[in-house]
């Protein structure tokens, strides 16, 4: 029997036709019961060995999806669609010879018929609008695809991509499909938390509905734990994970929402470090106001969706939701979180308890934690952690969850996320704090030369216009580095300083901006130091950037926890916030920490076309107390920091605000 892994590699040598391997894909999926989520891994383990053209990945990827409409085993992470006892057990047994050529026959009709129906895929577009360019995954009610939305490219938005889930077939062919997706956008568009992800609205084209929401880069918590190194993580570490998770529970709790299928296929940790829960998508009211009153009209548990490792005994049993099915399976993802295996070896709940199967205490838990993991994971609702608040109370310290949130986020995600950013600004060479002491030598024998001193040289500095410089003397060496206006230019500064007494030959290592930033000059002047404890460059450094390319960004962090805010100061006069806003939360950072903004292509290039800057901020405390605008006048936001900046220096000291920035010209597409 051909695997999927051997026909991929048997094209990839024989060098057959697309459609002979399409062929040899159908008969392989056809006969092969390994579930969809790994016959997707299996797929992308391929495509990372010897890459498939584009065109033949999606075709593959289509095909996983359409074979996803038969039942599945029960140990898989994927939401499954109940079906009935006797197709349960027809399933159960054994094909004959025969009934498998039958059902391969059958199953390459299916295949043949589902060409003619309009299933959408990688390259297409929907209404005209949504780009579908990349899978992103499967999942119980639909397929979810990374889109380009045509109109915001068309606004120049620098953020034209949103996530669509697009319905599975199962799901649009069922009369109460189109009702399912307008209630999951309903629900969740009320749920806006900062652990939710977002969701704009649903539409449909032709017989294709879809979702759109938020679009988010990073990786799903389910990926993390089944990597072959992954063995658990310290409590410390997966503290933060858990509070991001439980917090979207018991607010979701709060007004009324059951998720019904959480498990960590279904968390999301993004590559700005924060944890975001997704698809509501069977999510059921357990708690129902009279003013609600299509709330009854339609129950998407009546499609059956669930995950059998995940699912609390009540959920299998058919019971009514309640909150604490939820605890259960955030216990069971907590539980994993630490020790890096399920606690009942990902058997479902009814069949652990029959069992009598118990979870092992993870090794390091303190007792007090292990009490609230162990009743989170009891099999009887009542005996169960009666709400997620209490959990989160129990299990961890609530009152120092501030200065540790997002460190284990990003520790978590780092590989194959984050990138490496080289150790400060690439522009500078001096490694001295300019509060440093000046190491002033003058023998004997040499002639009498005026004691070269920080002193005289800062009022120099200050007195040039538009600019932000800092300098450092060693061995009566002068060095001056830092920002400055064009039209003043480095030769103009470099003859300012030779005017200083005992300045000879300073080392001047500046960028030149343009004039129209001195604004912003003026805001960094004072908190620039030699040492460049924060840094921000482009990826590469490149810094002449094309319409339509990705704008990618790369930042260190200052030896202390900070908060970091990235700005982009636009042509228009206008500051977008790369981060925080209101897609990207969390901007806290542990000390010494890299990480790269914009790789998943999220914001790209696009007129006005000239020269920008981008303004890396990082302080000891959190900037602003709620979210500014996604984009706002200059001025404004200028008056606004420049205060706020003011406060924080008054507090904590004016050297524990980092700051550096990068200027990049960008220029529209060659036709």
């Amino acid at each position: 029997m051909t695997s999927l892994a051997q026909a991929i590699r048997t094209f990839q040598s024989s060098g057959a036709s697309r459609d002979e391997f399409l062929t040899l894909v159908d008969s392989a999926l056809s006969v092969d019961d390994t579930s969809t989520g790994r016959l997707l891994e299996i797929l992308r383990e391929e495509q990372a060995r010897t890459p498939l053209p584009a065109d033949l990945y999606a075709a593959v990827h289509r095909r996983i999806e359409q074979a996803s409409l038969a039942s599945h085993g029960a140990n898989s992470d994927e939401t499954r669609l109940q079906t009935s006892p006797g197709a349960l057990q027809q399933r159960a047994t054994p094909p004959t010879a025969s009934q498998s050529a039958s059902q391969s026959a059958s199953s390459a009709r299916d295949f043949v018929m589902s060409e003619t129906d309009q299933v959408k895929e990688v390259g297409d577009t929907l209404n005209g609008r949504f780009v579908l360019e990349e899978c992103l995954g499967v999942g119980g009610m639909g397929t979810v695809y990374k889109a380009l939305d045509l109109r915001k490219l068309e606004a120049s938005d620098r953020r034209p991509y949103i996530a669509i889930k697009v319905l599975n077939l199962q799901f649009r062919g069922n009369p109460k499909s189109l009702i399912a997706l307008q209630r999951e956008a309903k629900k969740a568009q009320a749920l806006g938390h900062r652990n939710i992800v977002t969701v704009y609205d649903f539409d449909r084209d032709g017989p294709v509905v879809y979702l759109t929401m938020e679009y988010l880069s990073g990786k799903p918590l389910s990926r993390i734990l089944r990597s072959p190194e992954f063995k658990g993580m310290p409590y410390a570490q997966a503290l933060p994970i858990f509070t991001g998770m439980a917090n979207a529970l018991a607010y979701a709790h709060e007004r009324g929402f059951v998720h019904c299928d959480f498990k960590p296929a279904n968390v999301f940790l993004t590559d700005t470090a924060e944890v975001k829960v997704i698809d509501f998508g069977i999510a059921r009211v357990f708690q129902r106001p009279e003013e609600e009153t299509d709330a009854t009209i339609f129950d998407p548990g009546s499609l059956g969706a669930l995950t059998p490792a995940y699912a609390s005994p009540e959920m299998l049993e058919h019971r009514e939701p309640d909150p604490r099915d939820d605890i259960y399976a955030l216990g069971c993802t907590t539980y994993e979180l630490l020790t890096g295996r399920h606690p009942f070896d990902r058997v479902p709940a009814t069949q652990a308890r029959g069992s009598g199967l118990k979870p092992q205490r993870p090794d390091g838990l303190g007792t007090r934690q292990w009490r609230a993991l162990r009743t989170s994971l009891a099999f009887d609702r009542e005996a169960r952690m009666p709400t997620v608040a209490r959990f989160l109370q129990e299990f961890g310290d609530t009152q120092k969850r501030s200065s540790t949130s997002g460190t284990a986020v990003k520790a978590a995600i780092s590989a194959g996320v984050l990138a490496v950013v080289a150790a400060g600004a690439y522009f500078y060479a001096s490694s001295h704090r300019a509060a440093q002491p000046e190491n002033v030598a003058a023998g004997p024998a040499m002639p009498a030369v005026p004691a070269l001193s920080l002193a005289t040289v800062t009022p120099v500095l200050a007195s040039v216009p538009c600019s932000a410089l800092v300098a450092s003397v060693q061995d009566q060496a002068l060095n001056v580095s830092g920002y400055l206006g064009r039209s003043y230019g480095v030769q103009k500064l470099r003859n300012t300083l030779s005017e200083i007494p005992g300045v000879v030959n300073p080392a001047v290592q500046v960028q030149e901006v343009d004039d129209d930033k001195c604004d912003v000059l003026k805001l960094i002047a004072p908190y620039l130091m030699t040492s460049r404890p924060a840094s921000i460059h482009t990826r590469n450094h490149t810094t002449q950037l094309t319409e339509g390319q990705p704008l990618v960004v790369e930042i260190g962090t200052p030896p202390y926890d900070s908060w970091v805010n990235i700005d982009y100061y636009q042509l228009d006069g206008s500051v977008v916030h790369m981060l925080p806003n209101a897609r990207s939360k969390d901007n806290q950072a542990p000390p010494n920490y890299a990480a790269t903004i914009g790789s998943a292509g999220d914001w790209i290039v696009s007129k006005p076309f000239g020269s920008e800057m981008i303004v890396l901020l990082a302080t000891p405390a959190a900037l602003f107390d709620t979210l500014r605008p996604d984009s706002e006048s200059r001025a404004d936001y200028l008056r606004a920091v420049e205060k706020r900046l003011g406060e924080i220096a008054d507090k904590f000291g004016r050297d524990k605000i980092a700051v550096d920035l990068v200027q990049i010209d960008t220029h529209p597409r060659k036709q």
